[in-house]
């Protein structure tokens, strides 16, 4: 899905959707961290926390500055390819977001796994409304206000397990 959002992202001129895309691709790392770590000691898996968290920041403060770019160029996105691409990746998300319902009280890697999922879900959604105010508005606003929560959303994510990953660093050193 991050290969399919990056092209319609940047085909449909929609900031919304390049958003969504570049979660989509730290969500793959963050779960290839979360298996390779998840048998280990819950410091290592704290610093993966840590490290995903990181990474959550600096996808929120990369869609910052695409939107800026945005609403700059004045870019008019293609309301029909976010609704097509938005809906297929909410699909995805959702399968997604089922499975991993069980671990969302879990320790940091395994919490950090299910906040980036339930983001997605929420910017899926999100990606939606901003097709049909794209649609019905004629303008981009509704894609850059979009992409706006959804770089919200990624910096409290961040925090969240930030947070977290540090108190349980703090509860087992060394």
């Amino acid at each position: 899905m991050f290969a399919v959002e990056v092209i319609a992202g940047l085909a449909a001129g929609s900031a919304s959707l390049q958003a969504d895309a570049l979660d989509f691709l730290g969500d793959t790392a963050n779960y290839a961290i979360s298996l390779i770590v998840v048998g280990m000691a819950l410091r290592y898996r704290a610093l993966a926390a840590t490290a995903k968290g990181a990474t959550m920041a600096m996808v929120g403060l990369w869609v910052i500055a695409t939107l800026i770019w945005h609403v700059v160029q004045g870019t008019l996105p293609n309301a029909y390819t976010m609704g097509v691409v938005g809906f297929t990746a909410l699909l995805a998300n959702v399968a997604s977001f089922a499975l991993l319902w069980a671990y969302r009280d879990g320790d940091a890697n395994m919490r950090s796994a299910w906040i980036c999922t339930r983001n997605d879900v929420l910017g899926n959604l999100a990606v939606l409304a901003a097709a049909a105010g794209v649609f019905g508005t004629g303008t981009g606003w509704p894609d850059v206000i979009v992409a706006s929560i959804m770089a919200m959303l990624a910096l409290q994510g961040a925090f969240i397990v930030l947070r977290r990953s540090s108190a349980e660093l703090r509860a087992n050193p060394a």
